[in-house]
């Protein structure tokens, strides 16, 4: 066991530590793709990342025609993947402070914070059919859901690390 602040980091918390850091590559990933999108794909390149669910198929979908529009929906897909991005460096991060701190606060913030952002993206998106579902699709959130099981059972106990 790594110590970290003198309290031991348990197995099941490096475990979960690991997933937490799949979950933040996957999510930078999606940033990345944003972008690149963004800058190669332009606006029906950003709309198939985001389309292709049973109620949203690509060749259904009506694209913008107009210049202003179409300006708005790029911007708006690039925020998004970037904010995407950034939740994956959250993940990195909790990660980290999982792994070398055995850190409470990190796991909380992975619940919370993490969980509203795939939970919103399960039920907004993915479950309303409007992006395609897939294994990559579904795996984020997959993956959240197995780091926020695992992680807690190699967390020293509250009471432990309050005495240090």
């Amino acid at each position: 066991m790594a110590e970290g602040r003198g309290v031991a980091t348990g197995l099941m918390a490096k475990v979960g530590a690991i997933l937490w850091a799949i979950w933040g590559i996957l999510h930078v990933w999606v940033g990345y793709e944003g972008v690149h999108q963004y800058m190669s794909g332009g606006v029906r390149g950003q709309w198939s990342t985001l389309i292709g669910g049973a109620s949203v198929p690509r060749e259904t979908f009506q694209y913008a025609t107009d210049t202003a529009t179409a300006f708005a929906h790029s911007q708006l897909i690039l925020n998004f993947c970037l904010d995407v991005g950034g939740y994956g460096v959250v993940g990195l991060l909790i990660a980290w402070m999982i792994w070398a701190h055995a850190s409470w606060m990190a796991y909380l913030i992975g619940l919370v914070a993490i969980g509203i952002g795939d939970l919103a993206f399960l039920f907004a998106l993915v479950t309303s059919g409007v992006i395609e579902f897939s294994f990559a699709v579904v795996l984020g959130p997959l993956v959240w859901i197995i780091a926020v099981v695992v992680t807690p059972i190699g967390l020293p106990s509250l009471r432990s690390t309050r005495r240090g």
